[in-house]
């Protein structure tokens, strides 16, 4: 089953993309599955607008903030049927601002957990970007070959900063944290970095 996202930042991908989650009856329910006839292929889906009581499908209660490290938000927003009415929910003009407030505010706590990184590597990142921004409407060639570079020089020193991570004995934990990361994520690169 995939899990459809709907919000994504570049900053910490996919290891906190966060989500809108359904309560029925106070628990994240499964899958929504849907019928389409005979076949050993039924679709499914985890996508808040699904669960709109149709076709056999969970009536969602109340939507909540879901991040894919597993975090929930602990603030519970009623859906309003009465204003729903007969529409799916794909339909309706349902708030979502409370969920995605939720999901902000949990990025923000990743945020400051993770390194912070000094400043003149901080304006160093921002300048780069801005020349290849600047250089993609001149040269686009030019600025795929600098992302290529990069790209080298990034693996290169990502390698060398995981084994050395690795060599002082830094936990996969600790390393996701100051990622902002799964530790799934952190222990992949602590053990690639030992191949270096």
């Amino acid at each position: 089953m995939l899990v459809e996202w709907d919000w994504w930042m570049v900053e910490f991908g996919d290891a906190h993309a966060g989500a809108v989650g359904v309560l029925v009856g106070g628990d994240e329910p499964g899958p929504a599955y849907f019928d389409v006839g005979s076949g050993s292929d039924v679709p499914s889906t985890t996508h808040w607008s699904a669960y709109d009581g149709r076709a056999g499908r969970p009536r969602a209660e109340a939507l909540r903030a879901g991040c894919a490290c597993g975090w929930r938000g602990a603030a519970e927003y009623a859906l309003d049927w009465a204003t729903v009415g007969d529409r799916p929910l794909y339909e309706a003009d349902v708030d979502l601002t409370g969920p995605l407030a939720d999901w902000n505010a949990h990025l923000s706590l990743v945020r400051d957990k993770a390194a912070p990184l000094p400043e003149p590597l901080a304006a160093l990142l921002v300048e780069i970007t801005e020349q290849l921004t600047t250089t993609i409407a001149v040269e686009p060639l030019a600025a795929l070959r600098a992302v290529g570079m990069l790209e080298r020089i990034a693996a290169r020193v990502g390698r060398e900063a995981a084994g050395a991570l690795a060599d002082d004995g830094v936990s996969a934990e600790a390393v996701a944290a100051g990622l902002g990361t799964t530790r799934s994520k952190a222990l992949v690169l602590l053990l690639t970095a030992q191949g270096r």
